[in-house]
Protein backbone atom coordinates (compact mmCIF):
# COMPACT_ATOMS: atom_id res chain seq x y z
CA UNK A 1 0.00 0.00 0.00
CA UNK A 2 1.48 3.36 -0.81
CA UNK A 3 0.23 6.74 1.08
CA UNK A 4 -0.09 9.62 -1.95
CA UNK A 5 -1.53 12.02 -0.20
CA UNK A 6 -2.86 13.78 2.91
CA UNK A 7 -5.35 16.17 4.03
CA UNK A 8 -5.29 19.04 6.99
CA UNK A 9 -8.54 18.39 9.10
CA UNK A 10 -9.99 21.49 8.62
CA UNK A 11 -12.85 23.00 10.82
CA UNK A 12 -15.05 22.82 8.11
CA UNK A 13 -14.35 19.14 7.33
CA UNK A 14 -16.26 18.51 11.15
CA UNK A 15 -19.51 16.74 11.94
CA UNK A 16 -21.61 18.05 14.74
CA UNK A 17 -19.75 16.22 17.14
CA UNK A 18 -16.32 17.60 16.37
CA UNK A 19 -14.79 15.56 14.55
CA UNK A 20 -14.06 14.09 10.64
CA UNK A 21 -17.31 14.33 8.58
CA UNK A 22 -18.02 10.90 7.17
CA UNK A 23 -19.22 12.14 3.80
CA UNK A 24 -16.23 14.50 3.57
CA UNK A 25 -13.89 11.60 4.08
CA UNK A 26 -15.62 9.36 1.59
CA UNK A 27 -15.47 12.09 -1.54
CA UNK A 28 -11.61 12.43 -0.62
CA UNK A 29 -11.45 8.91 -1.27
CA UNK A 30 -13.22 8.72 -4.10
CA UNK A 31 -11.69 11.81 -6.15
CA UNK A 32 -7.80 10.17 -4.70
CA UNK A 33 -9.12 6.61 -5.85
CA UNK A 34 -9.70 8.33 -9.25
CA UNK A 35 -6.82 9.86 -9.75
CA UNK A 36 -4.67 6.50 -8.73
CA UNK A 37 -6.54 4.75 -11.52
CA UNK A 38 -6.37 7.48 -13.85
CA UNK A 39 -2.37 7.10 -12.92
CA UNK A 40 -2.80 3.44 -13.65
CA UNK A 41 -4.58 3.16 -17.05
CA UNK A 42 -3.78 6.57 -18.74
CA UNK A 43 -5.24 9.91 -18.06
CA UNK A 44 -6.91 9.73 -21.82
CA UNK A 45 -9.57 7.02 -19.77
CA UNK A 46 -12.71 8.09 -18.86
CA UNK A 47 -13.48 6.09 -15.64
CA UNK A 48 -16.41 6.78 -13.47
CA UNK A 49 -16.97 4.82 -9.98
CA UNK A 50 -18.92 2.10 -10.05
CA UNK A 51 -19.23 0.19 -6.79
CA UNK A 52 -17.68 1.16 -3.44
CA UNK A 53 -18.02 -2.37 -1.34
CA UNK A 54 -18.49 -2.08 2.82
CA UNK A 55 -16.73 0.95 4.42
CA UNK A 56 -15.37 -0.13 7.95
CA UNK A 57 -15.16 3.31 10.23
CA UNK A 58 -12.48 2.37 12.81
CA UNK A 59 -11.47 5.39 14.00
CA UNK A 60 -12.36 9.33 13.46
CA UNK A 61 -9.93 12.34 13.13
CA UNK A 62 -10.26 15.54 14.94
CA UNK A 63 -9.46 18.98 13.91
CA UNK A 64 -5.94 19.86 12.91
CA UNK A 65 -4.84 16.06 12.59
CA UNK A 66 -3.21 15.23 9.52
CA UNK A 67 -4.67 12.20 7.33
CA UNK A 68 -3.05 10.20 4.82
CA UNK A 69 -4.79 7.96 2.27
CA UNK A 70 -3.35 5.11 1.06
CA UNK A 71 -4.34 2.85 -2.60
CA UNK A 72 -3.48 -0.17 -3.76
CA UNK A 73 -4.67 -2.41 -7.14
CA UNK A 74 -6.81 -5.53 -5.99
CA UNK A 75 -7.70 -6.20 -9.70
CA UNK A 76 -7.41 -5.37 -13.40
CA UNK A 77 -10.76 -6.64 -15.74
CA UNK A 78 -11.27 -5.56 -19.38
CA UNK A 79 -13.02 -2.28 -18.27
CA UNK A 80 -12.31 -1.69 -14.82
CA UNK A 81 -9.84 -1.61 -12.44
CA UNK A 82 -10.29 -2.92 -8.26
CA UNK A 83 -8.63 -0.71 -5.77
CA UNK A 84 -8.04 -1.05 -2.11
CA UNK A 85 -7.98 2.13 0.29
CA UNK A 86 -7.01 2.57 4.00
CA UNK A 87 -7.14 5.96 5.40
CA UNK A 88 -5.08 6.63 8.60
CA UNK A 89 -3.46 9.63 11.39
CA UNK A 90 -0.46 10.57 10.23
CA UNK A 91 1.09 10.76 13.09
CA UNK A 92 -0.23 8.20 14.94
CA UNK A 93 -0.81 5.75 12.09
CA UNK A 94 -4.33 4.82 13.65
CA UNK A 95 -6.56 3.13 10.58
CA UNK A 96 -9.38 5.86 10.22
CA UNK A 97 -11.31 3.89 7.32
CA UNK A 98 -11.11 0.57 5.45
CA UNK A 99 -12.24 -0.10 1.65
CA UNK A 100 -11.92 -3.50 0.47
CA UNK A 101 -13.57 -2.51 -3.00
CA UNK A 102 -13.31 0.57 -5.05
CA UNK A 103 -14.25 -0.39 -8.77
CA UNK A 104 -13.90 2.16 -11.81
CA UNK A 105 -15.10 1.19 -15.17
CA UNK A 106 -14.02 3.08 -18.38
CA UNK A 107 -16.78 4.33 -20.54
CA UNK A 108 -17.51 5.19 -24.06
CA UNK A 109 -18.50 8.46 -24.99
CA UNK A 110 -22.21 6.71 -24.98
CA UNK A 111 -21.79 5.72 -21.31
CA UNK A 112 -21.47 2.01 -22.16
CA UNK A 113 -18.04 -0.04 -20.21
CA UNK A 114 -15.09 -0.21 -22.94
CA UNK A 115 -11.91 -1.88 -22.79
CA UNK A 116 -9.03 0.31 -21.14
CA UNK A 117 -6.43 -1.64 -22.82
CA UNK A 118 -4.25 -2.58 -19.29
CA UNK A 119 -2.91 -5.72 -18.16
CA UNK A 120 -2.81 -6.68 -14.38
CA UNK A 121 1.35 -5.92 -13.55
Amino acid sequence: MKFFSRKWVMPEDLNPNGSLFGGRLLSWIDAEAAIFAMCQLGHDKHLVTKYISEVNFVSSAKLGEVIEMGLAIGKVGTSSITLHALVRNLQTKQTIIEIENIVFVNLDEDGKPVPHGQVQH
